[in-house]
């Protein structure tokens, strides 16, 4: 696994299945102001011509807030995606999935906005930022 760090992560897209694309509405998991946010931009996915860039768990998305406090809304801004709804498989033969899609709203270094995480969030994500690691309260 490289050591190289760009955008406050450890470089690695494991093999996750993405389950959300550009154009998706995601809740926002923190309490950042943002409620419901869209994503724009998958920043270093590169694709066919006229595909959609799509990202997981643990990826690093440009998202615009949607639905939030007046201060929050309107707003470009970058986020990681904690949870997925599409099942995905881990390294041991499990399968994962949530029933939900969200996002944590982060700087662009990896540090959130928020001062607190609602809901559980996937070990990948954890493992990659751990900033978020510190202030999630449910590893999955």
């Amino acid at each position: 696994m490289p050591k190289k760090k760009k955008y406050g992560a450890v470089l690695s897209r494991t093999g996750i299945n993405t389950g959300l694309q550009v154009g998706s509405y995601v809740k926002v998991a923190d309490n950042s102001g943002a409620r419901e946010v869209m994503i724009i931009n998958v920043p270093g996915v590169k694709t066919r011509l006229r595909r959609l860039p799509f990202a997981g768990v643990g990826d690093l998305v440009v998202v615009t807030v949607k639905k939030g406090t007046p201060q929050m809304r309107k707003q470009v801004t970058y986020a990681v995606v904690v949870r997925q709804r599409r099942p995905y498989r881990r390294p041991d033969g499990t399968w994962v999935s949530f029933e939900d899609n969200a996002v944590v709203i982060v700087a662009q270094d990896g540090t959130p906005k928020g001062s607190e995480i609602r809901g559980p969030v996937a070990k990948e994500a954890a493992m990659r930022w751990p900033r978020i690691a510190k202030l999630a309260t449910i590893i999955i």
